[in-house]
Formats: C-alpha cells, sequence, structure tokens
C-alpha cells in the first residue's frame, strides 16, 4: 500500500484477502493490531495456524473437526435414519442452534457453480452417495441455500437419490419471522406461497 511501511502494507494486504475487507478496514485492522500486546498478536497468529493445522474433514460427514468422526457423528442418540444435507460447515452450526434436528448431516463444502468452475466433482457428493448407499437413511433433506446456486445443487442431488427410493425432501423457503410482506421481493413471496401449508 502506498505511503504505508512495508510491514503495515504487508498486513493491510492480507488482511485485504478476507471477505468483505476493503482498503480502508483493512488498514484499521492492520492500526489496530499494532496497538495489541505482543501477548495478544502470538496467541492471534496462532489461533490462525492452528485453524489450519488442527481442523480436518470428518471422515463419515465431512463437517471439520479436530477429531474424526466429529462428536456429531459419535452422537449415538442421533437418528441415522435422517440425514441433512448442506453446504457449509457453518450450516450445520445454524441448523443445530434451532435445536429441531435431531438426524445426520453431510457437509458439501459449497455448491454447484458452472460460473465459477465448480462442478459436483469439486463438493462432496460422491461421498454423500457412499454414505447412503452403505446406511439405512430413509429421508435426506436438502438444505443448500436458497440462491442459483443452491436449487441448483439440490436438483443435482435429488435425480442421483432417485434409485435409492428414499424420501427426498427440501428445506420451505419464503418469509422470515418478523418480516413484513410490503419488503420482501418477488422470489421470496413466490417461495412462501409455494411452501404454504394447511393450519
Amino acid at each position: 500500500m502506498w505511503g504505508y511501511p512495508e510491514p503495515i502494507s504487508r498486513l493491510v494486504e492480507q488482511f485485504m484477502k478476507l471477505p468483505g475487507i476493503g482498503p480502508k478496514t483493512a488498514a484499521r485492522l492492520a492500526f489496530f493490531a499494532m496497538g495489541m500486546t505482543d501477548e495478544d498478536i502470538r496467541d492471534f497468529a496462532k489461533a490462525l495456524i492452528d485453524v489450519k493445522e488442527k481442523l480436518h474433514e470428518c471422515a463419515i460427514c465431512c463437517n471439520i473437526t479436530e477429531e474424526s468422526p466429529c462428536s456429531i457423528c459419535q452422537d449415538g442418540s442421533r437418528l441415522d435414519s435422517v440425514l441433512c444435507v448442506v453446504q457449509d460447515p457453518k450450516d450445520v452450526l445454524a441448523m443445530e442452534r434451532t435445536r429441531e434436528f435431531n438426524g445426520r448431516y453431510h457437509v458439501l463444502h459449497g455448491a454447484i457453480s458452472p460460473m465459477e468452475g465448480i462442478g459436483p466433482a469439486d463438493i462432496r457428493i460422491r461421498e454423500l452417495l457412499s454414505r447412503i448407499a452403505e446406511s439405512d437413511v430413509s429421508e435426506v433433506i436438502l438444505a443448500t441455500n436458497p440462491n442459483v446456486e443452491g436449487e441448483a445443487t439440490a436438483m443435482y442431488i435429488s435425480r442421483l437419490l432417485k434409485p435409492f427410493s428414499i424420501n427426498v425432501t427440501r428445506i420451505a423457503h419464503g418469509l422470515p419471522v418478523g418480516g413484513d410482506l410490503e419488503y420482501a421481493d418477488e422470489v421470496t413471496l413466490a417461495k412462501a406461497l409455494e411452501g404454504r401449508r394447511a393450519l
């Protein structure tokens, strides 16, 4: 970065690699880091290194974990018959916060996106199919994101699961709780109408 000493410029460039961080925010973070204690800087650096070195994918569900199988896969109280397919590890945390789902997970680590060069072989679909073939899963819940890539991925997986003769469902989409109809876009309203249910 122009005008900054080299170490700060390098740090600003590294912060700018993070999603949603522009030059101004990156500079603010770099200068904040300069004011941190040596111990805090070491802890911060160690946390970054630990994320890369100590975390890996669970051999069963592909979620990120320190030990494999992960704690969810080791939990004997969960239903083996219901499998929730999500795009990213952070989606597992979101589902777990609801305290409504007591089945198993499968993490795809992405979605099919031809525009970004991501095809079915680039995400964990092969692992999903192998897992279903070797288990007693009776329902697969496709909980991919409600966007073009997520919908395409859900449709692709649902076609692949047809020969297994299992129940394939899709999470409902629509209006958020507390939202107003007047502020909802057309696609969200259409999805809400499609997903309506009897009272």
